[in-house]
């Protein structure tokens, strides 16, 4: 027996028991309401959604064909709609995740106002945002089954009950819109028991999986753009073990955490990190620093030196006072970066590139490999590559390799237009096209996001609508560009006003006072245009 109809029979006990005082509740109408809202807290919420990554995980170590998914949200009603579309176009939400990324969250919705992605902005916007998402993303699933039951009763009242049965077995087997949220703690904004804090917070919105990086807290950048400084191991791990705690605290056993290294783009740390015997941890990470040798007599007042192997090694030190990397360790520095994260406590790893290549991520995580077997990606296909650039310098670097006559491109220019319809860009276009899966198979990238998809998607969609709207097309621009495809694609928002709830208040509002509910969706409600 279904839990649906478990409840009807639990609430006609209950209110037999309770006698002629709950004479107007109507178990199947309890049956609904509590279908409707299956989650009630942020925690179980968690706990669903971690099973659910630990599952998967599981099977891309088992078939790496089975990656994973998600888009970065700002809002909650683009992260619902985000999880509308993939139920009506793909039939389920497996493997489909959300992400929420940190800069998103400074960029729109700090009340500061537009911020740059430097941890500036609330803390707790992270929080909030992460149970706001949750709250559409339940509503989704409270609108969804409201809809089947009005044509469960309609089915009813028509006589039909094969297509009553029909209807009911989609309410007993509904799959719910609530999937994982991968949300970015940034580099966990202050010191290990901030991180501790914070986490709590995003673990009791709702977060199964949070990523942090190895970045200064106060002096974070974006992830592609310059000035990176990270931290040395011990005071990343200690981040990561304070997650970990905050998992735990809260029953989350299972919380998963993404370890992010910048190390790639990252030259420069704030400090030289503790060494207590050559080889370890700390050794390892000085062991990167650009240095001089000097003699005593060298030395200056306020210099820092360290003893290798019987050398004084003198670490260059920039006027803002940061140590610099040699160049081209950054890929050393990573390897090292995940293999101590994973060997400490991460779960998922994150290397944040230049450029979206696969081979260059495969050669670091085959090194990961050669320690941590599994080890394993999530991977930003970010909006701050281009793409199309990217791709066609590779094809075209690929095809002078192979000895192809590339007389007719010019390698600085391929971005062109004029390119659009060669052999070149159509070869590149599908290896966009596999990237995902390339990755997945080739460079153990088990989860792929686009950081900011739904920044640019909004941008490029107003511009379209203002440019028609504001010069001659006036309602045109909207009706032809908007309702017009709304309602050809099948866009459930056309119907705002359902999409707002108003249905769902109505069927309460008869569920509380009977025929004398007071309901907005009669015959003169302008919606019922969109049947």
């Amino acid at each position: 027996m279904s839990a649906y109809q478990d409840d009807i029979k639990a609430v006609a006990a209950l209110k037999e028991q309770y006698g002629s005082s709950w004479a107007a509740i109507n178990p199947e109408s309890v049956a609904r309401m509590r279908a409707q809202n299956r989650f009630k807290t942020g925690l179980e919420i968690a706990q669903y959604t971690a099973d659910i990554m630990r599952k998967d995980m599981a099977e891309y170590d088992a078939d790496s064909s089975v990656y994973t998914q998600s888009l970065g949200c700002w809002h909650g009603f683009i992260g619902q709609q985000k999880l509308i579309s993939i139920k009506k176009h793909l039939k389920t939400t497996n493997k489909r995740y959300l992400y929420l990324s940190g800069w998103m969250v400074a960029a729109l919705r700090s009340e500061f106002g537009p911020l740059p992605d430097q941890s500036m902005h609330e803390k707790t916007a992270v929080s909030d945002l992460i149970e706001e998402l949750y709250t559409f993303l339940r509503q989704a699933d409270s609108r969804e089954l409201d809809l089947l039951f009005t044509a469960l009763d309609a089915a009813r009242e028509a006589g039909d009950s094969a297509k009553a049965a029909e209807i009911q077995n989609q309410i007993d087997n509904y799959e719910t819109h609530i999937v994982p949220i991968i949300a970015d703690i940034d580099a966990g904004f202050g010191n290990p028991e901030a991180t501790y804090l914070l986490a709590k917070r995003m673990i009791e919105a709702g977060a199964c999986c949070i990523q942090i990086e190895n970045q200064v807290s106060d002096e974070k950048q974006c992830g592609h753009q310059d000035g990176k400084v990270t931290v040395p191991h011990a005071d990343f791990l200690a981040k990561i073990a304070a997650v970990r705690y905050a998992f735990l605290e809260l029953g989350i056993d299972n919380g998963v955490i993404v370890a992010r290294t910048d190390s790639l783009g990252a030259g420069l740390t704030k400090q030289i990190a503790v060494t207590k015997e050559p080889g370890d941890l700390g050794d390892l990470y000085n062991s990167f620093l650009d240095c001089e040798e000097v003699s005593a007599a060298d030395l200056n007042n306020g210099d820092v030196v360290l003893n290798r192997e019987g050398k004084l090694l003198r670490p260059k030190r920039l006027p803002s006072n940061l140590f610099q990397f040699r160049a081209g360790t950054g890929e050393a520095r990573c390897v090292l970066d995940c293999i101590t994260s994973l060997q400490n406590g991460a779960d998922l790893l994150w290397i944040e590139t230049e450029k979206p290549h696969v081979g260059q991520i495969a050669a670091m995580v085959d090194e990961i490999r050669k320690t941590i077997p599994n080890a394993k990606l999530v991977y930003n296909n970010s909006p701050s590559f281009n793409w199309t650039l990217n791709f066609r310098q590779q094809v075209f670097d690929a095809f002078v390799a192979e000895g192809k006559d590339v007389s007719a491109y010019d390698r600085a220019k391929l971005m062109s237009v004029e390119y659009d319809e060669t052999e070149l860009a159509q070869v590149a276009d599908e290896k966009i096209r596999t990237f995902q899966r390339d990755g997945s198979a080739h460079a153990g990238i088990f989860h792929h996001l686009i950081t900011l998809p739904t920044y640019h998607t909004a941008a490029l969609s107003t511009d379209n609508l203002a440019k028609g709207y504001f010069a001659d097309q006036g309602m045109l621009a909207y009706v032809k560009g908007v309702q017009r495809q709304e309602l050809r694609q099948g866009i459930a928002c056309v119907k705002h006003q359902n999409m707002a709830g108003s249905d769902i208040g109505d069927n309460h509002k008869e569920y509380f006072a009977g025929e004398a509910a007071l309901k907005a969706s009669g015959k003169d409600n302008t919606m019922n245009q969109f049947h």
